[in-house]
């Protein structure tokens, strides 16, 4: 767990809410955080530059808050959480409460308020291409992904060449991995990717046929889920080499959240049965 430094109430005047006259009019917003970075450097040398400056954040806080005109506080406490995390290199997680003290409900009350948690996340992303300029395909990927404001590439495997998976003739793949550091949640994560395929002419008319390109979230934090759309981790991950072997080369010891072994040990479990 990350330490903590804690903004609590700083007070703004904003004109956001639902009806014309709190946005023409604007009200008293009361803001709390809690910044979650590793303030161990700070403590032992004394010098700000190694922890994040509170005096700076309360300042972007103030300005988002009066620069925007929002409807919703959940919308204000979202653009507070997300610059924040982009503005502060050192910053892994932030929570954040709007306080709304004059809410228009006609009721008495000390305030509403809402509260988000949001925050970094680790990935890692299987990738692949078995049709046309396979190279470009990948590497456009990439610079796809790490042109995103709230994405950063953090890890490139090298690319090796492998035989189709699923028993349907093709041509032999390319195939990769990248670790990401994200704010995008799993199901954004996985929707954004899709779109990259899509841009790139994926057709997904055959199971396990040849694509242009395949994106596939494999690792997402020790997170497990298991929904219609999206399952983590990788279902088929640790059965496949071309997964194992470039996972193994830029994450050997990640630990797979339900198999309870390393990368590095799946893949060679997957080698030793191989040579059976």
């Amino acid at each position: 767990m990350a330490d903590q430094i804690r903004i609590k109430d700083l007070e703004v005047y904003g004109n956001h809410g639902v009806y014309k006259e709190e946005q023409v009019l604007g009200q008293k917003f009361l803001i709390s955080a809690i910044l979650y970075t590793d303030t161990k450097r700070a403590g032992v040398s004394d010098q700000l530059k190694y922890s994040v400056d509170y005096g700076q954040v309360c300042k972007k806080i103030k300005e988002m808050m009066e620069k925007h005109t929002f409807q919703l506080i959940e919308r204000a406490a979202e653009v507070v959480a997300k610059n924040l995390l982009l503005e502060f290199s050192l910053l892994e997680k932030v929570e954040i409460e709007v306080k709304k003290p004059w809410a228009p409900i006609g009721l008495p009350l000390d305030y509403v308020s809402v509260k988000i948690q949001r925050g970094w996340h680790r990935a890692y992303i299987g990738v692949g291409s078995n049709m046309g300029d396979r190279m470009e395909y990948i590497n456009h990927a990439i610079d796809q992904i790490e042109e995103q404001e709230d994405t950063k590439v953090v890890h490139v495997s090298s690319l090796i060449e492998t035989k189709p998976y699923g028993g349907v003739e093709q041509d032999d793949f390319l195939n990769g991995c990248i670790a990401i550091d994200t704010l995008k949640e799993p199901e954004e994560l996985l929707d954004f990717l899709m779109d990259i395929e899509q841009q790139a002419g994926r057709k997904r008319t055959i199971h396990w046929g040849p694509r242009t390109l395949d994106l596939d979230i494999l690792m997402y934090d020790d997170l497990v889920m298991n929904e219609r759309k999206l399952t983590i981790p990788h279902k088929e991950m640790h059965k496949r080499m071309f997964v194992l072997e470039p996972l193994a080369e830029i994450a050997p010891y990640l630990m797979h959240p339900l198999l309870k072994e390393t990368v590095l040990q799946l893949k060679d479990k997957v080698e030793e049965e191989n040579k059976k």
